[in-house]
């Protein structure tokens, strides 16, 4: 029945989808197609949590897709729960919408596409079968790809969405290959079947390089990050929450399901191979981050960090669990999920807050705002709560996933293998500077963008967003603030999902005195956020207090220190590239060939000096560049077999011909 509803929700999606098509013109469209989008997002996000609860719901197979095999589909735990990412994300960006889409210059383009977007994410997680998963996949991929293209005519919008095409097949392919050799011979792309199949040894190590490249490269694992920070930012603001927030969940959701349920029990070596791509994606992407100023590719450079912090829980899990360690396997993969859930939210929260401040300002660029907490107060204390949240900080929900990742890596010594041993200390290295970066990164990021003094007319003139956004923005902001207090409750909705994949959940923490969370042992270590909420609250009240009672009554008003600059001009201000030029030349040089050009005129030359700062893509230049033009090369010489004449075709045929028929009495 759960299964039904789901489908009964993805059919009504694809209908509103149709319905903006042919009402897209119309006066009221925006508002019908959100509205509609909101309410199914809503019901499936019903169905999801009902899922939970039950433990899934019943196998559906509709007599469409391949012969023989249909159309397969299914809630299970780890469906319910991604399901519910989905929609929360979903129901958000459609309430978002309801205000933000009266600014979009062309919704023609956006509202066929919204809700096609949405069911395509639903069927991926629904899917129970090989190709169902993989065409609900590519219905995902071009949908989306159709809402980056909405502005085509900017060229940087074109050409972001062509590499995210191309990325995008280029995964799609290696997820074909993966089901492939899962599949076998007979051609079991069922779920079911492909669980109980045996495989060759060197088969299911082959399948996990081609999942993580498939689904690596939608969720942004270095190096197969370079379309994301372009196309992320292309989209439209409620569009970009989606993609960052959710699409790159669903991905996650693939590696998943195809890793941990359907190749059986890993080898410890698996992990290895994660957890190196999954701490180098974490520092690079937050290392990325701090270099922009273009404030949507900042969030999306921030994506990819903490999909890295995901694949940390993932890799430890499937080490823990190749050796057995049942519950260690479960608290990481908790971690993990937890990560999943908190991503959504306060990624999703900082696309609407930077949706609000480019509606208001119609900028982009952090160097041409400043001052906006005096003209936009409550966006800026919700994106304010997304930049405490993503920082890792207490007691928002940010810190809680981040702290458990870090209870199993500290259960890492009790590893036989001695790869591991030294692995996985080093990867917790590499998450903790992370989370240090990214808290600066978000010192930056807020304090640019709203402290100091207006840097342009544009930021001068901001003024509040809608009432729907901001509404969607202090829901997240709330939902944040009580997954880190009360984060108990949110494990044990994930307990399901949990002891479906590694055979055993957490512990249960509803029932955890003074509502703390306990991954291991009381002995060992505990968090309450609620405490530490309170201790927080009461503390800051307190020293108001106190200041305020015993401190001086005299007022005194003189000039703020300004760095030795007695002029007022925005100017003399940090800038985003001034702020993050101490990381730059530490990490710059390694990291992105950061080349700073001083132009310094000589004296009595009137000319200003200058200073360009030059970045360098290490993956983009160095994999994807010379491969782009070894393809155009290679175009450009077979591009002669266009112009031959029909004896010099039947020349080429015959020599194909017997080149195979050589080939195949030496293989045989």
């Amino acid at each position: 029945m759960l299964t039904v509803a789901a489908l009964v929700g993805v059919a009504v999606l694809l209908g509103v989808g149709v319905f903006g098509v042919i009402a897209s013109r119309m006066e009221e469209a925006s508002r019908l197609v959100y509205g509609c989008s909101l309410v199914v997002c809503l019901a499936l996000l019903a169905v999801a949590a009902a899922g939970l609860t039950a433990g899934g719901g019943t196998e559906i197979n509709l007599p469409l897709g391949l012969p023989l095999v249909g159309a397969h589909f299914r809630i299970d735990p780890l469906s319910a729960f991604f399901l519910a990412v989905v929609d929360l994300g979903g129901a958000a960006a459609s309430l978002y919408a309801l205000g933000y889409g009266e600014h979009e210059a062309t919704p023609w383009r956006v509202l066929p596409f919204f809700p096609a977007f949405l069911a395509g994410m639903n069927l991926t997680v629904l899917a129970a079968d090989a190709f169902s998963f993989l065409l609900a996949w590519e219905f995902m991929s071009l949908s989306s790809w159709a809402l980056v293209n909405t502005r085509h005519q900017d060229a940087e919008n074109t050409r972001a969405g062509y590499i995210y095409l191309v990325m995008a097949s280029f995964g799609t392919l290696s997820l074909l290959l993966a089901f492939g050799l899962l599949a076998g011979p007979t051609g079991g792309y069922a779920f079911q079947v492909i669980r109980e199949a045996t495989h060759p040894a060197w088969m299911p190590g082959l399948v996990l390089v081609l999942a993580l490249v498939g689904a690596g490269s939608k969720a942004g694992l270095v190096p197969l990050h370079v379309w994301l920070p372009l196309a992320h930012p292309a989209a439209p603001s409620h569009v970009s929450a989606l993609m960052s927030g959710v699409m790159t969940k669903v991905a996650v959701y693939g590696f998943i399901r195809i890793v941990f349920d359907l190749l059986g029990p890993p080898a410890w070596w698996w992990s290895i191979l994660v957890l190196v791509l999954a701490g180098v994606t974490a520092v690079m992407g937050v290392l990325y981050a701090l270099m922009q100023h273009d404030l949507k590719r900042l969030l999306a450079y921030h994506t990819v960090e903490n999909i890295g912090i995901i694949f940390i829980g993932l890799g430890l899990s499937l080490a823990f669990r190749a050796h057995g360690m049942a519950a260690a396997a479960a608290l990481a993969l908790t971690a993990g999920l937890f990560h999943v859930f908190n991503h959504s939210l306060f990624k999703s929260l900082l696309f609407f807050g930077a949706g609000a401040v480019q509606t208001a300002t119609g900028e982009r660029d952090m160097e041409h705002l400043g001052g906006l907490i005096h003209r936009m107060p409550q966006t800026a204390f919700a994106f304010l709560v997304g930049c405490v949240a993503i920082s890792a900080l207490p007691p928002l929900n940010g810190f809680v996933s981040e702290w458990l990742t870090f209870q199993a890596i500290l259960l890492s010594p009790q590893l036989p293998s001695w790869v591991l041993k030294f692995i996985v200390p080093v990867v917790g290295a590499l998450l903790a500077l992370s989370a240090s970066l990214a808290a600066a990164c978000f010192v930056k990021a807020f304090g640019v963008t709203f402290l100091g003094r207006a840097r342009t007319p544009a930021a001068e003139r901001a003024s509040e967003t809608d009432p729907w956004s901001r509404a969607t923005m202090f829901g997240f902001a709330g939902l944040c603030f009580l997954a880190g207090i009360l984060p108990g409750f949110v494990i044990d909705g994930i307990g399901p999902a949990t002891q479906q994949l590694v055979g055993e959940p957490m512990p249960v923490q509803a029932g955890t005195p003074w509502l703390s969370i306990v991954p291991v042992a009381a002995s060992r270590s505990s968090y309450n956020g609620l405490l530490v909420f309170v201790f927080i609250a009461v503390s800051a009240l307190f020293a108001a207090r106190f200041i305020h009672r015993f401190g001086s009554h005299a007022l005194r008003r003189g000039p703020p220190w300004d760095c030795g600059f007695p002029d007022p001009s925005p100017a003399t201000q940090y800038t985003a590239s001034s702020f993050a030029q101490p990381i730059r030349r530490v990490f710059g040089p390694a990291a992105f060939r950061a080349r700073e050009r001083l132009d310094m005129p000589p004296p009595g030359d009137m000319r200003p000096a200058r200073l360009s700062i030059e970045l360098t893509d290490r993956a983009w230049h160095g994999i994807y560049a010379p491969v782009t033009h070894a393809v155009e090369t290679t175009a450009l010489k077979l591009n002669r077999f266009q112009f031959l004449t029909i004896r010099q075709y039947l020349s080429v045929v015959f020599v194909a011909l017997v080149g195979l028929l050589v080939v195949v009495a030496i293989w045989q």
